[in-house]
């Protein structure tokens, strides 16, 4: 049962937390919108439209910082107004004073895995729609990701890739098909990988199929590696990954074991997938680490210090967790060790550092 004193902390937090990720989404749509209204000269309508759906985005992404920045307010008003000092008195440990903003976490934790399942597919997906037509006027773009594979159009040429890797420029069973001016099929190229250098495309361990008229047969004949010349409109393609924010952790999932049967690369959406679900502790760990930090400083400080340590702690963090997550998708960590690891390591830190302390 909530006592008036975690009623009073919990309260507190709340407000924080509210106050501080409103402020950071602010700066963050402020300077993301000079940004972008300067590249494409959008209409302002499409930018508001292109907005309220990428709007839900950045919030979820700024969700630890606000519960960081709650954390350490809350805390840092009660030191100092002595009240930490008054709750340790009366026989409080920092663990208790704590557990109201703990569990407040928690609840954080739970809201911003729903969000990153639920809402943010949906919104990333209509903020694309925005992006590829309606701002950059290119809605083959758009139209290339159906069911987690890409299928794209260049004049009379259709082709299909099952996994790609847009951060490496490679992609993994591609299937192109030719037409002649009367759309009957005259080629056909499948490889198992392609290497993507602006047009030039490297194709390995592949076939080429002619469809002759005077032939009833198809012929076919294998090749180890093969270059193509693409349009120059599919150097863009690179940009049109089915990207791991629209799909939900089920369809990420199946999506992998999809691929993985098939003997495609998944290891930088496997990655995605644990990021998924441990970014959904962030907030907790962030806060984990600023406690400490917060209980130490002097009164003087006030909320100042508290946005400086703040944002410090969060600089820290999001290095090493894209440090990590880089180094799953290169293959040089497991993907859960990649995406777990850096929560793991902070949250150690700030055990050991709130041990430290002895209150």
């Amino acid at each position: 049962m909530l006592t008036i004193i975690d009623r009073y902390i919990v309260k507190n937090f709340a407000l924080n937390f509210l106050m501080g990720l409103v402020v950071f989404v602010t700066i963050f749509l402020a300077i993301d919108y000079m940004s972008t209204s300067m590249r494409f000269h959008a209409p302002t309508e499409i930018m508001l439209r292109y907005y309220r759906y990428y709007l839900p985005l950045i919030v979820y992404q700024l969700i630890p910082v606000g519960g960081m920045v709650g954390t350490m307010f809350t805390l840092s008003m009660l030191n100092r107004n002595n009240e930490l000092v008054a709750l340790f008195s009366m026989g409080l440990s920092l663990a208790r004073v704590s557990l109201p903003i703990l569990v407040s976490l928690g609840l954080v934790c739970v809201f911003t895995f729903w969000m990153g399942d639920h809402v943010t597919p949906a919104m990333a997906r209509k903020m694309n729609y925005v992006y590829y037509v309606e701002m950059r006027n290119r809605p083959s773009l758009y139209s290339t990701v159906r069911e987690n594979k890409i299928w794209y159009r260049s004049e009379n040429t259709i082709f299909n890739i099952q996994a790609l890797n847009a951060a490496q420029g490679t992609a993994q069973g591609i299937t192109l098909y030719y037409f002649d001016e009367a759309w009957t099929l005259v080629q056909l190229i499948k490889a198992k990988s392609v290497k993507m250098q602006d047009r030039a495309w490297g194709l390995e361990d592949g076939t080429v199929t002619l469809f002759a008229e005077e032939s009833s047969f198809p012929l076919t004949k294998p090749f180890a590696k093969k270059t193509l010349m693409m349009s120059d409109e599919l150097s863009d393609i690179r940009s049109a990954a089915p990207s791991s924010e629209t799909l939900s952790v089920s369809e990420l999932r199946r999506y992998v074991q999809k691929n993985k049967e098939a003997g495609l690369d998944t290891l930088s959406y496997e990655v995605d997938l644990y990021a998924k679900m441990s970014f959904a502790f962030a907030a907790l760990v962030l806060s984990l680490m600023g406690i400490p930090f917060t209980v130490q400083q002097s009164r003087a400080g006030g909320n100042m210090l508290s946005i400086g340590l703040s944002i410090g702690i969060a600089f820290v963090y999001w290095v090493m967790y894209s440090a990590s997550l880089t180094l799953g998708k290169h293959g040089s960590v497991p993907p859960m060790i990649a995406a777990w690891g850096p929560n793991l390591i902070c949250g150690l830190f700030a055990t050991v550092m709130l041990m430290r302390l002895k209150r």
